[in-house]
């Protein structure tokens, strides 16, 4: 079984002039087929999302027309345009509207669903979206669009802001990536607003952005990220928000957009393996945007230096929104006026420097979580979550359903890169049932193609074991598909179990459920309003490797170690306190240093 919407990377897709050319012929010749007598340009099967639909299409329309002179494209413009400023625009408080500050204020905005009161929890997002259809219109009208019809558009654009910023509450739905839209809406329209009215406008957008967004981002992983549906970060909204704060800043120039774009950007190059699989987020697991994401990727990618279009997103919107037959939908049409229009090449080679969050090389990717606990391990292809015992989620020892992860104290971390391998060791005090702080010791090493892991504490009474993940999902292709078995070998005995008791709260690799569905299932919200992340946390027990104590250890320590990828024998050895030897390396694990971080001393063998 394949994942729905983990398909190519982005960056896969053709940038060239010619190639959006292409696109945009393709959109025009739908477009004129579909235009009514009325002046609609909505897919026949529009229902939600239907407000700034008809003005998305009529924006790509300009564009189109600014780049090749079509001439059958004024009148459709024209006819458009004037559909949209005297069918779609609503004037009235939408029955049942929860989020109004002030009643019957008799300002414009765009509706979710049209029928009132029918579905008026998503007006906001739609007005901000049309709201950007509108200024996009503007930015293309010169010599397309009629005096009169441009200023009706201007003081529609006008009232949008005004009902976005006066009439409800801001950002309504705590979502990063609408809120900074809106103040993307407000830069773009202060440049067509006298100079007075657009510097009130502009300064009011910036304002927002300072004091309502930036001032509430939430950590993660060691960055502040905008609040995403009362999370830090969404695998879907995210790279969305991005693209909004490369708009902001190609729109404004201010450097706090370039600022925490720069800081989202690096900690998604963190988090994402370099096969580009990502899941997790307060709405969408393993949702993937997909030409939404692209101007973000792109700008914030250069930016950065690194690859950050590796992100595999659903490339059945790789261009535009599409409904279920294909068709071109004009939700979103915004993003890829602005993808057209700018000229940043992608940027296609990862990243040289060490991130704390992050080991990668070649094939082999680690994405650490703000604990320092493995959150994906990418090797052989094959891509390992952190498994779930006693409701308890990670890699790292287990004693008597107790898994030592979670730390106590400061973690520390060194890189070491040496020849042909990368290194991490991450060094975590943890305190048991039993109250006593151990220190757990785990070394990550890898060639490119393979992972070694190591995992070192102090001796533990009983019968431990290795947490050493569920196997969930490999590239295949285009495409990303479920598995229940990854490559795997261990110095000890290695077991692949899967839970014992059915239900919702224990996964079990084999089954056709994906983890989305699965988080949605545990989640306390209907499936698009839950947080699956927090529904995941119920998950009791998974399928899970797990790894015996290997051999020839030092007697005061358990050590456990595992190589995950192909690579024949794998018989590690042990000594002192603590060198690894294994067919590919010799590692060293010193004494700690005057700042307290353990040394790492790496030789290829």
């Amino acid at each position: 079984m394949h994942l729905p919407r983990q398909l190519g990377p982005l960056h896969d897709l053709p940038a060239t002039p010619e190639a959006y050319d292409a696109v945009l012929a393709d959109v025009v010749e739908q477009a004129l087929s579909r235009l009514t007598p009325e002046g609609s340009l909505e897919h026949p099967d529009a229902d939600d999302d239907i407000g700034d639909t008809s003005l998305g299409i009529t924006s790509l329309l300009a564009l189109a027309w600014q780049r090749t002179g079509d001439p059958r494209l004024p009148e459709a413009v024209h006819r458009s345009l004037a559909f949209h400023l005297r069918e779609r625009v609503y004037t009235e408080d939408n029955p049942g509207y929860p989020n109004l500050t002030v009643r019957d204020s008799g300002l414009p905005y765009a509706r979710y669903v049209l029928a009132p009161g029918a579905h008026p929890i998503g007006d906001w997002p739609s007005t901000v979206w049309a709201l950007l259809q509108a200024v996009d219109v503007l930015d293309l009208a010169d010599g397309l669009v009629d005096a009169a019809q441009r200023a009706e558009l201007v003081e529609l654009s006008r009232g949008y802001w005004r009902w976005l910023t006066e009439a409800t509450f801001f950002n309504p739905q705590e979502a990063g990536n609408q809120a900074i839209g809106c103040v993307v809406g407000g830069l773009m329209l202060a440049r067509h607003l006298p100079a007075e009215d657009g510097e009130a406008v502009r300064a009011r957008a910036l304002a927002l952005y300072r004091e309502r967004i930036r001032a509430h981002r939430v950590p993660d992983r060691g960055a502040l990220l905008p609040p995403e549906h009362g999370g830090a970060y969404d695998n879907n909204y995210g790279p969305i928000s991005l693209s909004f704060l490369a708009q902001a800043h190609r729109t404004s120039g201010e450097p706090m957009f370039a600022e925490d774009g720069d800081a989202l950007a690096r900690y998604l190059d963190a988090r994402l393996p370099n096969g580009g699989f990502d899941q997790g987020g307060p709405r969408y697991s393993e949702q993937h945007s997909g030409f939404e994401s692209v101007l973000g990727l792109r700008y914030f990618g250069a930016r950065i230096g690194s690859d950050l279009g590796r992100y595999r997103g659903d490339t059945r919107w790789g261009r535009h929104a599409v409904k279920a037959d294909g068709g071109v939908d004009g939700h979103f049409a915004w993003m890829l006026v602005w993808q057209i229009q700018d000229t940043t090449p992608w940027h296609r080679t990862p990243s040289t420097a060490p991130a704390r969050h992050q080991l990668r090389a070649g094939s082999v990717s680690v994405a650490f979580d703000h604990r320092m606990t493995p959150s994906l391990v990418e090797a052989g292809g094959t891509y390992h979550l952190p498994a779930a015992v006693n409701r308890q989620h990670g890699f790292g020892p287990v004693l008597d359903g107790f898994l030592y992860c979670r730390p106590m104290g400061e973690v520390r971390v060194r890189d070491v890169r040496t020849g042909s391998l990368a290194a991490k060791l991450v060094g975590k005090p943890v305190v048991g049932r039993d109250h006593v702080l151990r220190h757990v010791r785990s070394l990550y090493v890898t060639d490119g193609t393979r992972l070694w892991v190591t995992v070192a504490v102090e001796r533990l009474d009983g019968t431990p074991y290795l947490l050493a993940g569920l196997p969930y999902a490999a590239d295949d292709g285009d495409r990303v598909r479920r598995v229940a078995e990854g490559g795997i070998a261990a110095a000890g005995g290695l077991r692949l179990t899967h839970p014992a008791r059915p239900g919702a709260e224990h996964f079990d690799a084999r089954a056709e459920l994906t983890q989305e569905q699965a988080a949605f299932a545990l989640a306390a919200d209907p499936r698009g309003y839950g947080d699956p992340d927090a529904g995941w946390r119920h998950l009791v027990s998974s399928s899970a490797y797990e790894a015996e104590p290997a051999p020839g250890a030092p007697p005061h320590l358990h050590v456990f170690a595992v190589r995950y990828g192909e690579g024949g024998a794998f018989t590690p050895s042990f000594e002192g306190d603590l060198t690894v030897r294994t067919e590919a390396f010799t590692a060293v694990i010193g004494s700690e240093d005057a700042h307290g971080v353990p040394g790492l001393v790496l030789t290829v063998r």
